[in-house]
């Protein structure tokens, strides 16, 4: 009795998926994204064999972050002013399109960095529509007091998908190359597609702000008068912007490991196997009132974590530290985003979920372009294991010295 109690505590709350919606939104999020992480990894192993430089890679960072920071932005308070369900289909149809023209150049062997880096900015946007709405979208479709579960099963799925994805492009880049990569994810894209279509209408609720500039800024100053969430997004900034190793992975791999693909594809699928697991033991994760002083600690683990993969020689052993930072990492992200979900009124909420997602997806490009330019002055391994080091001493010195947010407490709890 004693061993199926604590089991039940441990494992993952999945009530959520009692609500039909939810689960089609769900599943559909969790088979497309095996296809995107499948194009992430291609790209990246694609511009390295082109270019034969870390910097390169990293250029995705920017690549990808400007798109982001416009239309994350702008999507998120478009996303407060329309039927989400209508700006779901058309940001994924934006994405769809960017992978079928990766698709199409692969096929025509344009070995040109500047049309992939163009190309990945417009998969960008479209990413930078759908992201902060399907955040925005959840609080609607479920109870409050289940909407931190739903954000385990959400970073669960999506970390799910960033295991098999990587370690699929593992054999399919040595077996069919990056084309093939392109084609499995413009095929799995569908199930997301289909499960935002079967979507109800979600109009918006509350005080209706026409969108644009002055809603954005609307949405800005919100989040400067309210330090909890402020600190919320800084902590995040500061995990990824120092700590991120992943623009460093296809230089780790030829140095140690003699360019081998499989092992590129167990290093990148690595944080991701982590957060499987963790979400898998999750169940306690929305009893933690003290959220903000949990995230602080929780964020300087992840930090450590990376450093000392760093310092590690043997594939394994790499992978099995990645994996305990990923863990924390998806717990720190369950906990931020119910802060924003719960924090804010509904006719916020899709701002939030812009900045949200900017913070996100924004954050490891700027590690990405960080880890890539100090990799060029002080070698793969420094940038690396400097980085960890410096995410946990940051984030601990910034974390505990804001009182709201060290003493902060959840107003949604999962029982």
């Amino acid at each position: 009795m004693a061993v199926r109690d604590l089991v039940r505590r441990l494992a993952v709350d999945t009530r959520p998926l009692r609500v039909p919606a939810y689960r089609r939104l769900w599943m559909g999020q969790g088979v497309s994204f095996i296809g995107f992480q499948l194009t992430s990894v291609a790209v990246s192993a694609q511009i390295y064999g082109i270019t034969d430089s870390s910097l390169w890679v990293g250029m995705l960072g920017p690549a990808n972050l400007v798109p982001l920071i416009v239309f994350g932005l702008w999507g998120g308070a478009v996303a407060d002013a329309v039927d989400r369900r209508r700006l779901l289909l058309i940001g994924s149809l934006i994405a769809w399109s960017a992978t079928l023209a990766l698709l199409a150049q692969a096929v025509l062997q344009v070995s040109n960095v500047g049309l992939l880096l163009a190309t990945v900015a417009v998969h960008a946007t479209g990413f930078a529509i759908t992201g902060p709405t399907r955040g925005a979208i959840i609080p609607r479709l479920v109870p409050t007091d289940l909407v931190p579960a739903a954000n385990t099963l959400n970073f669960l799925v999506s970390s799910l998908g960033t295991v098999i994805g990587p370690l699929i492009a593992g054999v399919v880049l040595a077996q069919g190359g990056v084309a093939t990569a392109y084609l499995i994810d413009a095929l799995l894209f569908g199930a997301g597609f289909y499960a935002a279509v079967r979507l109800p209408r979600l109009e918006p609720v509350g005080v209706v702000t026409q969108p644009g500039l002055r809603s954005v800024i609307d949405g800005l100053r919100y989040i400067s008068g309210h330090p909890v969430v402020m600190m919320s997004f800084v902590v995040d900034i500061i995990a990824m912007a120092f700590a991120m190793p992943r623009a460093l992975f296809p230089e780790i791999v030829a140095e140690r490991f003699g360019g081998d693909l499989l092992a590129y594809g167990w290093l990148s699928a690595s944080i991701s196997i982590g957060a499987v697991l963790g979400g898998l033991l999750s169940g306690w994760v929305g009893r933690i009132s003290r959220q903000g002083l949990a995230l602080t600690f929780v964020i300087a683990a992840w930090g450590v974590s990376v450093a000392l993969a760093g310092l590690a020689g043997q594939l394994w052993l790499m992978v099995a530290l990645l994996a305990l930072g990923g863990a924390a990492d998806l717990i720190s992200a369950v906990w931020r985003q119910t802060i924003l979900q719960t924090h804010a009124p509904d006719d916020m909420r899709g701002r939030m979920q812009g900045v949200f997602m900017v913070v996100v997806a924004g954050g490891p490009r700027l590690g990405d372009l960080r880890a890539g330019a100090t990799a060029v002055w002080f070698g793969a391994t420094a940038s690396w294991i400097g980085g960890g080091i410096a995410c946990a001493v940051v984030v601990l010195l910034v974390g505990l010295a804001v009182p709201a947010f060290r003493n902060y407490r959840s107003a949604a709890r999962s029982v």
